[in-house]
């Protein structure tokens, strides 16, 4: 399940994410075991990341960040345009939440 976030915790994630660029593309494949393993590298090394959907990738970009959160058990904090940031806590704690 992945983790859900208060309206204050999106907002500063969100304000967090802004000046981050992608660290992951989505492309023509969509979501596939390799996309799933490079988010899941990305998420543990920086906790908040954003993914490009490329153009190539036809998808509903709503669907392709739900389908992401669920299978790396993280939470979507923003879907933008073709950019979908994502977020899950690690064991190095680099992001504390505000509280709810």
């Amino acid at each position: 399940m992945s983790e859900k976030l208060t309206g204050k915790q999106n907002r500063f994630l969100r304000g967090l994410g802004h000046h981050l660029s992608p660290v992951v593309m989505v492309g023509k494949d969509a979501v596939s075991e390799g996309l799933i393993n490079s988010v899941e590298e990305a998420l543990e090394q920086h906790e908040l990341i954003k993914i490009k959907l490329l153009d190539g990738c036809m998808v509903d970009r709503r669907e392709v960040a739900e389908t992401l959160a669920v299978r790396t058990d993280s939470a979507v904090a923003q879907v933008l345009g073709r950019t979908i940031l994502l977020f899950r806590s690690s064991e190095k704690k680099l992001i504390s939440l505000p509280k709810a």
